[in-house]
Protein backbone atom coordinates (compact mmCIF):
# COMPACT_ATOMS: atom_id res chain seq x y z
CA UNK A 1 0.00 0.00 0.00
CA UNK A 2 1.37 3.42 -0.89
CA UNK A 3 0.35 6.76 0.52
CA UNK A 4 1.21 10.30 -0.51
CA UNK A 5 3.93 11.33 1.95
CA UNK A 6 3.53 15.04 1.22
CA UNK A 7 -0.19 14.83 1.97
CA UNK A 8 0.48 12.99 5.24
CA UNK A 9 2.80 15.77 6.40
CA UNK A 10 0.00 18.31 5.88
CA UNK A 11 -2.63 16.50 7.93
CA UNK A 12 -3.82 18.15 11.13
CA UNK A 13 -7.29 16.93 12.13
CA UNK A 14 -8.05 13.49 13.52
CA UNK A 15 -10.62 12.92 10.78
CA UNK A 16 -8.00 13.74 8.15
CA UNK A 17 -5.70 11.03 9.52
CA UNK A 18 -8.50 8.46 9.52
CA UNK A 19 -9.46 9.42 5.96
CA UNK A 20 -5.84 9.34 4.81
CA UNK A 21 -5.38 5.79 6.10
CA UNK A 22 -8.91 4.84 4.99
CA UNK A 23 -9.80 3.75 8.52
CA UNK A 24 -13.32 3.54 9.92
CA UNK A 25 -14.07 5.43 13.13
CA UNK A 26 -17.02 6.56 15.20
CA UNK A 27 -17.44 10.32 15.04
CA UNK A 28 -18.76 10.47 18.62
CA UNK A 29 -15.58 8.85 19.98
CA UNK A 30 -13.39 11.23 17.99
CA UNK A 31 -15.48 14.25 19.06
CA UNK A 32 -15.01 13.42 22.74
CA UNK A 33 -11.39 12.24 22.58
CA UNK A 34 -9.93 14.15 19.62
CA UNK A 35 -6.95 15.77 21.36
CA UNK A 36 -6.21 12.66 23.38
CA UNK A 37 -6.20 10.42 20.31
CA UNK A 38 -3.88 12.82 18.49
CA UNK A 39 -1.58 13.12 21.50
CA UNK A 40 -1.36 9.33 21.90
CA UNK A 41 -0.84 8.96 18.14
CA UNK A 42 1.97 11.51 18.35
CA UNK A 43 3.62 9.54 21.16
CA UNK A 44 3.40 6.35 19.13
CA UNK A 45 4.88 8.12 16.08
CA UNK A 46 7.81 9.27 18.20
CA UNK A 47 8.38 5.69 19.39
CA UNK A 48 8.21 4.41 15.80
CA UNK A 49 10.64 7.07 14.60
CA UNK A 50 13.10 6.09 17.33
CA UNK A 51 12.70 2.34 16.85
CA UNK A 52 12.73 2.40 13.04
CA UNK A 53 15.08 5.31 12.40
CA UNK A 54 16.56 3.51 9.39
CA UNK A 55 13.20 3.24 7.56
CA UNK A 56 12.12 5.89 5.08
CA UNK A 57 8.89 7.77 5.74
CA UNK A 58 7.03 5.77 3.13
CA UNK A 59 7.74 2.56 5.04
CA UNK A 60 7.08 4.22 8.39
CA UNK A 61 3.57 5.15 7.24
CA UNK A 62 2.61 1.50 7.51
CA UNK A 63 3.56 1.60 11.19
CA UNK A 64 1.87 5.00 11.60
CA UNK A 65 -1.41 3.53 10.43
CA UNK A 66 -1.16 0.83 13.09
CA UNK A 67 -0.29 3.53 15.64
CA UNK A 68 -3.42 5.52 14.79
CA UNK A 69 -5.55 2.41 15.17
CA UNK A 70 -3.90 1.67 18.50
CA UNK A 71 -4.37 5.26 19.75
CA UNK A 72 -8.04 5.20 18.74
CA UNK A 73 -8.53 1.83 20.45
CA UNK A 74 -7.02 3.15 23.69
CA UNK A 75 -9.88 5.64 24.03
CA UNK A 76 -12.53 3.10 23.18
CA UNK A 77 -11.31 0.99 26.10
CA UNK A 78 -10.14 3.76 28.45
CA UNK A 79 -10.78 7.38 29.35
CA UNK A 80 -8.62 10.49 29.01
CA UNK A 81 -8.54 10.73 32.80
CA UNK A 82 -7.15 7.19 33.09
CA UNK A 83 -4.51 7.86 30.42
CA UNK A 84 -3.38 11.21 31.91
CA UNK A 85 -1.70 12.41 28.70
CA UNK A 86 -1.91 16.11 29.49
CA UNK A 87 -0.36 18.13 32.30
CA UNK A 88 -3.75 19.16 33.64
CA UNK A 89 -4.35 15.59 34.81
CA UNK A 90 -1.15 15.65 36.86
CA UNK A 91 -1.52 19.04 38.54
CA UNK A 92 -3.24 19.17 41.89
CA UNK A 93 -5.87 21.89 41.98
CA UNK A 94 -4.80 24.77 44.25
CA UNK A 95 -8.26 25.45 45.61
CA UNK A 96 -9.10 21.90 46.70
CA UNK A 97 -8.51 20.15 50.00
CA UNK A 98 -8.66 16.37 49.77
CA UNK A 99 -10.15 14.24 52.50
CA UNK A 100 -6.76 12.69 53.19
CA UNK A 101 -5.41 16.14 54.06
CA UNK A 102 -7.99 16.71 56.78
CA UNK A 103 -6.87 15.68 60.25
CA UNK A 104 -9.10 15.09 63.21
CA UNK A 105 -6.99 16.36 66.09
Amino acid sequence: MTWDIDKFQQLADAEEYFAFFDMPYEQEIVNVNRLHILKKFSQYIQEIDEKYSDLNLSDKLIHYRDALEKAYQVFIESTPHEQKLFKVFHDKPKNVVTLTEINSD
